[in-house]
């Protein structure tokens, strides 16, 4: 039997970005005593500081930056998961951008597709926290990944997401899952069902959630 659960609000913070319902169905995973269910994908301070998610997946097409890091850390109620590289972005400085991310803070590191297994060791020789590696494909050796240090994949296979959570989960019964849900609830559902344990939801921008502001107030007038 589902409980009832008290919800208080501000008139202030009422406008706000949240997550969809369907996303509480996950089971989570659980990190340091923090269950995370729902990640939101966005560096936009504002929108990290105005969204319900339990947590931040910052991960930005750039070469990341040690100040990049610090900003949303600092900005963020929530745990953040901080991208340090390992595609176009390599070697030592993707150890060196890991060990920042731990120092400041960050809850665990994201890594590119590319990155290579011999990074993964060394980033587990030097730091704590996860490391989540981003996989696209069912093409990925995951053991291979595990065996490296892998602590929890992200899968961000677009619409063949839940089809490779579902291998994943077939293969690795116990191996913490993170997926993008996609557009809909009902394709959210569908990963969910296929095993994710925690969802990545990708929020409207502030260009766009402004717009439909601005169009409220000129319907006012």
């Amino acid at each position: 039997m589902s409980q009832f659960v008290p919800e208080i609000q501000g008139n202030l913070r009422r406008h706000m970005v949240k997550v969809p319902e369907v996303i509480n169905q996950v089971s989570g995973i659980r990190i340091f005593g923090k269950t995370i269910k729902s990640l939101v994908f966005t560096t936009d301070v504002a929108l990290i500081k105005n969204c319900n998610a339990n947590a931040v997946i910052a991960v930005y097409p750039f070469t990341p930056q040690p100040v990049i890091t610090h900003a949303l850390i600092t900005v963020s109620d929530v745990p953040v998961f901080c991208g340090v590289g390992g595609g176009t972005t390599t070697g030592k400085r993707v150890v060196n951008l890991a060990m920042d991310a731990e120092f400041q803070g960050a809850i665990g590191v994201v890594l590119n597709a590319p990155t290579p297994n011999g990074t993964i060791q060394k980033l587990r020789e030097r730091i704590d926290i996860p490391i989540v590696v981003t996989v696209v494909s069912v093409l990925e050796d995951f053991s291979a990944r595990i065996d490296a240090g892998t602590t929890i994949f992200n899968v961000s296979g677009a619409s063949k997401s839940p089809e490779i959570v579902k291998h994943i989960r077939k293969k690795f019964p116990h191996v913490p899952i993170i997926a993008t849900g996609g557009p809909t609830e009902d394709s959210i559902y569908e990963t969910i069902e296929a095993g994710a344990n925690a969802i990545t939801y990708t929020p409207p921008t502030s260009a766009e959630i402004f717009k439909k502001l601005m169009e409220k107030y000129r319907d006012e007038l």
